[in-house]
């Protein structure tokens, strides 16, 4: 069977897949069906041809009526439809199908988004040239390198993922059940993932420095968020015999107008710091209070502390504290090292709500350990910044009593 068949017979299935996904998770993404569908069909006529080239085209004018938001936008939805494809085509295909299917598919989706970032480094390199002060454009050239490396590595790790996805459905069609073997593509899947997230965690760092970070305000519940983020770390602290405490204070029941995703994200983040230097069977406590038209979050530790010299650099981009031979590999463990990219991202994404953020602590020490206290202060956003989406999200006032509740 040819491959275009292939893709012919789960046409239908892959765009209501990705249209209900996309209604249920709204990315700003802005795509239709009948965007999908010509998109379809040009995948489809590379697949045929066996010429990813032919994808120009239509790249060329996604590109012109969406210039504007090509970083952010463009490279993701390609990752998206070409997952949902593969996805799809894993379900309802057998695994032959499904191998020959994505051997075709996975080159016309590398050649596309090479081509899109190629048109994203033209329109860099132009804007840079455009810059007046020699420092800024050192800044915008660093900031510029961290973006377009970061969707550089992309590329080769989608086709990792793809290899290793391709990898086990094999074992498992010859019925493969070696240990030893499912270990090792067990630890592709995790470097994959690891290195999925530092390549994540760059994309944000260049949004946030070219001030490009999106936020989607919606209704939210604070304690939600910290419930969220303290079953995210429940594994790991377990593993190490570390106590993360959440208190409830008052106003963290009421609704606010926060970028749910994005806080969890910046909350997620210090509370990862504090497990990594704090030693094995610390405690971590999550509080916070309301002050009028603020919300403090304070997230304490008992772990080795951080030096004055050090508070404000930790916020920084890739500083990373301390010795970096003493550093461990691993995200979580004690004085593991990392790209040093999770408290400028808190920092970016709390500044972008409006709020600031800021640690405390007396000092460093591996033996008194004297602790640190992370204070992250939020507006209390009683209705949505958008003056047009108020009457939407009305009836949640409604029903809440608490809304301007002290």
């Amino acid at each position: 069977m040819s491959t275009a068949s292939l893709l012919d017979q789960i046409r239908l299935e892959v765009i209501d897949n990705f249209l209900l996904y996309e209604e249920r998770h709204p990315s700003g993404l802005q795509v239709d069906k009948e965007q999908l569908e010509e998109i379809f069909d040009r995948m489809r006529a590379c697949v045929d041809a066996g010429n990813p080239n032919l994808m120009e085209p239509f790249l060329d004018e996604l590109y012109r009526n969406q210039h504007h938001d090509l970083t952010s936008q463009n490279p993701q939805f390609l990752d998206r439809i070409t997952q949902s494809i593969i996805g799809v085509s894993q379900e309802r295909l057998s695994v032959e199908h499904s191998q020959q299917l994505n051997s075709r598919l996975l080159p016309v989706y590398f050649h596309a988004n090479q081509y899109l970032h190629e048109q994203e480094l033209k329109v860099k390199i132009a804007l840079i040239s455009q810059e007046q002060s020699s420092l800024e454009q050192l800044e915008k050239s660093k900031s510029d390198f961290i973006s377009i490396a970061a969707h550089e590595l992309k590329t080769p790790l989608t086709l990792m993922e793809g290899y290793s996805a391709m990898l086990r459905d094999l074992l498992e069609q010859k019925k493969i059940f070696d240990e030893h073997i499912l270990l090792l593509v067990d630890g592709m899947d995790s470097g994959s993932r690891r290195l999925r997230e530092i390549i994540s965690d760059m994309i944000d760092v260049s949004l946030i420095d070219n001030e490009l970070l999106s936020l989607t305000f919606q209704p939210t519940w604070l304690y939600k968020i910290l419930e969220r983020v303290k079953e995210h770390y429940l594994e790991a602290v377990q593993s190490r015999h570390i106590t993360i405490e959440l208190h409830r204070f008052d106003g963290d029941n009421s609704v606010n107008f926060f970028d749910g995703d994005r806080i969890f994200q910046a909350i997620s983040n210090v509370v990862s710091n504090a497990i990594k230097y704090t030693p094995d069977r610390g405690r971590i406590k999550i509080d916070g209070r309301q002050l009028q038209d603020l919300v403090e979050i304070v997230i304490i530790d008992n772990g080795i502390g951080i030096d004055p010299h050090d508070q404000v650099k930790i916020f920084d981009k890739f500083q990373a504290v301390g010795e970096v031979a003493l550093h461990s590999s691993g995200k979580l463990k004690f004085k593991g090292g990392g790209p040093g990219l999770g408290l400028p991202i808190s920092k970016g994404i709390i500044e972008a709500h409006g709020g600031r953020i800021w640690v405390e602590s007396d000092g460093y020490d591996e033996v008194t350990c004297p602790g640190s206290a992370f204070h992250i202060l939020l507006p209390i956003r009683e209705e949505p910044p958008e003056i047009n989406s108020k009457d939407l999200y009305e009836p949640l006032f409604i029903r809440n009593p608490n809304r301007n509740s002290n």
